[in-house]
Order: structure tokens, then sequence, then C-alpha cells
């Protein structure tokens, strides 16, 4: 819980109480479902919440912002995201039923007003957002392909409406036909620990 503290200087004692729930949630939950590497969850906050909350670096999203959190998981990134943006509002979908329903039990346990959880596979979801985020699902153009639709065209926020995804390694290939209108950042700009020296943000408009 410390590295959020590091970073995130200014959280509520909601927002505090909300993110150190999440240890003890998730390693009970990991404990029946794998939602999380086994070998993984003592990383937690650093590989997981921290990871997330990368996107809450690059953007303060406006409140009443519309957000789509594609394949979320076990609620990754968009637990974090809910708990840091309270006024903002969330769906979170998975073709996943059993990781879904651990997003849905951890949500509730911490009493996240502001998230909606379907187990719903992406190009199922009829909804309009100003952002879709994402965290290594999938290829950057067969995701532009399943949620390009869902893309509203009002625009609310700082930058304009689009796709956000973190990843890892090299993305050349993956990124190269959106070179003139995709922004790579590395977090490491924002986050100083070693984990993170081949994890990036990709900002897609769309």
């Amino acid at each position: 819980m410390d590295v959020i503290n590091k970073y995130f200087t200014e959280l509520t004692a909601e927002q505090q109480n909300q993110f150190e729930a999440l240890d003890e949630l998730y390693r009970d939950w990991n404990s029946k479902i794998n939602v999380i590497s086994r070998k993984d969850i003592d990383n937690l906050y650093v590989h997981h919440v921290l990871h997330s909350l990368a996107i809450g670096k690059m953007i303060k999203f406006k409140s009443n912002t519309n957000i789509l959190d594609f394949g979320t998981g076990g609620g990754f990134p968009g637990i974090p995201l809910a708990i840091l943006f309270p006024e903002c509002k969330f769906k979170l979908i998975d073709g996943t039923g059993k990781k879904i329903m651990v997003a849905k039990e951890i949500a509730q346990s911490i009493g996240l007003k502001n998230v909606n959880i379907e187990h719903l596979r992406g190009e199922d979801e009829k909804g309009k957002y100003d952002f879709i985020v994402s965290r290594a699902v999938m290829p950057l153009p067969d995701l532009l392909k399943i949620v390009r639709k869902n893309v509203s065209k009002e625009q609310h926020n700082a930058i304009p409406n689009g796709v956000i995804c973190l990843k890892g390694g090299n993305l050349e290939n993956e990124i190269n036909k959106y070179k003139k209108i995709a922004e790579k950042t590395d977090i490491i700009s924002y986050f100083d620990e070693k984990w993170f020296e081949d994890k990036y943000l990709i900002y897609l408009p769309v």
C-alpha cells in the first residue's frame, strides 16, 4: 500500500481504505479462483494496482466520464481506476464468467458505487464510452476492430476520446500503422520501480 501513497498523495480516507482492502480480498479469492498468477500475488500493489493507475497519471478523467474496461479479468485496470476516479462511471466486461464474479465480489466488498461489471464479450457490448481501457488483452489492431463502435463522439476531456492500453515488450509492429497518431509513454517516467522498465501506455485517439 505504501507504493500507492508514494505516487498518489491526495487520496481520501475512503480511497485509502478501499485500496488497502484489495490485498486481503484478492488473496482470498485467488486461493479459490486463479485470477492472478499465484507467484505474483505478493506483487499485487506494484504489478497490478499501480500498473493500472498509470492511466491515472496520463489523464485526469473529468467527472461523469464514461470508461469501458475491455477484458478486465479480475478487475484490472478498472477497479483501481474506479477507486481513483469516484466521480466517473466504469463498465468492466470480460468473457470469462469466473473472473467477472471475482471482480463483482471485490467491487461490492469495498463499496464501489461507480462500476457496472458484466460477463460479456467485447463484440456484444453496445454502449458508447469516452475511453476504452485495457491491459494486455490483445494486439491493438484486433482490439480496435472490436471497440471502435463503442467510442462516443461527444468529447468531455482534455484529450480526444479513444483507446488507452497498458502493454509490455516490443510494440513496434503492433503500433506501426498508427505511429502518426498513437502516443507511447514509458511507464517508468511515472513510477521508478524497476519492474516498469519495459512497460508502456499506448493512447490512440479514435
